[in-house]
């Protein structure tokens, strides 16, 4: 298992079930009338990932979307949200510096928002989740100084406000301004980001056949349905950079909670994590083990679990799910071993002799170990826009201590719908 790339899986999985949502999608003859382009320019500045980060030019980028419009009034969903865009982009970024930082192509689900209308009208949110090829990356002999990306394929993420500035009759021109984000959850390191900020012009194109401010929304009646959920994960990581390999994070989750207007999925749970890093650290009696934690070795299995509780939002659109978790750890011994490995430094003295130095365990230690994440995508076999009482789904996540990556994920889990609850409005 040690040479299987779960984060290559884990991003092909996530556009293989966009792209063929979207084939499903385009098949009816009247939503094809709601297709869009965007060709987009965007300049920005690439982020300092680490202390002496090669020098950086202005970074440019450039990106092409194709989406639709989500007209459909039985999608019970699209409507809750007010008819939101969803498509994919392709992109070309050059960070500035092409030698040391080099440049990423990227090809991204994404989904946009009206947002602020009683106040600000053409004011947009979209957000974006998917996967980049860095064409350089760090090397300790040939560009040490960039420690933010070390893979080849990472994970990207955007966040972009967008205002519509001119409209003409097939064309709205927009301006747009955000964040942009390539790494690889924490399965090689160094592993610091590439983060970036960047100003946008582009030029959203249609036929305008379908106006929304025309359309009839259905009245849908507010409804509610408890459920239960069950997961069942396998992840990977590495542990530092001195222990750099692949190795398996093995997870089980449970939940309960209530999905309102078949659109928002809200709920809580714990989750239990086995960590086959940690694990073979301690069997092995690695220098922490043996010197400040000996206890450990008394039960290896049991130091190298993690179990805690989570709350959980979700937003359910047909096959897809956007889920974001956050955690509180209860139990998680080994993440002092982990802190103290990857927080602290080394040095040559005087003598040419190499000196580590650990992590300090202070308040920050306190706070990472205390708070997890989690964020992804979901595919359901069976569209969630009929409700259905029993439904399986993949998933593909990031999970983190805080906002750092700790693991990237695959899973594949079950949930179970009670009897549904409709109000009259």
């Amino acid at each position: 298992m040690q040479n299987f790339n779960y984060l290559r899986l884990s991003i092909c999985s996530v556009l293989l079930f966009t792209f063929y949502t979207a084939k499903a999608q385009m098949a009816n003859a009247d939503e094809k009338k709601s297709i869009f382009f965007i060709p987009e320019i965007l300049i920005g500045k690439t982020l300092e990932a680490n202390t002496g980060f090669p020098e950086t030019e202005l970074q440019k980028n450039l990106f092409f979307s194709i989406g639709k419009y989500n007209f459909n009034p039985n999608k019970e969903w699209a409507a809750r949200l007010s008819y939101p865009k969803t498509g994919i982009s392709l992109g070309y970024t050059d960070f500035g510096n092409t030698d040391k930082i080099g440049r990423a192509y990227t090809i991204m689900p994404f989904m946009e928002v009206s947002i602020l209308r009683k106040y600000i009208s053409g004011l947009n949110l979209q957000i974006g989740i998917g996967g980049s090829y860095t064409d350089t990356q760090y090397n300790i002999n040939t560009n040490p100084l960039n420690r933010a990306i070390t893979t080849k394929l990472n994970w990207s993420f955007r966040s972009f406000l967008y205002y519509d500035i001119f409209k003409s009759r097939k064309t709205d021109w927009r301006f747009g301004l955000g964040y942009l984000h390539h790494s690889n959850g924490h399965t090689n390191l160094p592993n610091q980001g590439l983060n970036s900020l960047a100003a946008s012009f582009s030029a959203k194109i249609d036929n305008k056949i379908i106006e929304k401010t025309k359309l009839k929304k259905p009245a849908f009646s507010s409804k509610s349905q408890y459920y239960l959920s069950f997961r069942l994960g396998l992840g990977q990581n590495v542990l530092s950079e001195k222990f750099n390999s692949k190795k398996e994070v093995y997870t089980f989750s449970a939940s309960a909670g209530k999905i309102i207007n078949n659109t928002f999925k809200i709920g809580a749970g714990f989750y239990y994590r086995f960590y086959e890093h940690y694990y073979d650290y301690i069997k092995g009696n690695k220098a922490l083990v043996a010197e400040q934690y000996p206890h450990f070795a008394d039960n290896p299995y049991g130091y190298a679990t993690n179990f805690g509780l989570f709350a959980s939002s979700e937003l359910l659109m047909d096959h897809f799910g956007f889920e974001f978790d956050i955690g509180l750890n209860i139990y998680k011994p080994f993440y002092k071993i982990d802190w103290q490995l990857n927080q602290g430094f080394s040095y040559e003295n005087g003598n040419g002799e190499t000196v580590d130095v650990l992590g300090e365990l202070d308040w920050y230690y306190e706070i990472k170990r205390t708070i997890s994440a989690r964020m992804g995508l979901k595919y359901y076999l069976w569209t969630t826009n009929k409700a259905p009482k029993h439904n399986i789904f993949l998933g593909a996540h990031i999970n983190a201590n805080l906002g750092q990556a700790d693991f990237t994920e695959l899973s594949i889990g079950y949930v179970y719908r009670f009897n549904l609850k409709i109000k009259d409005n």
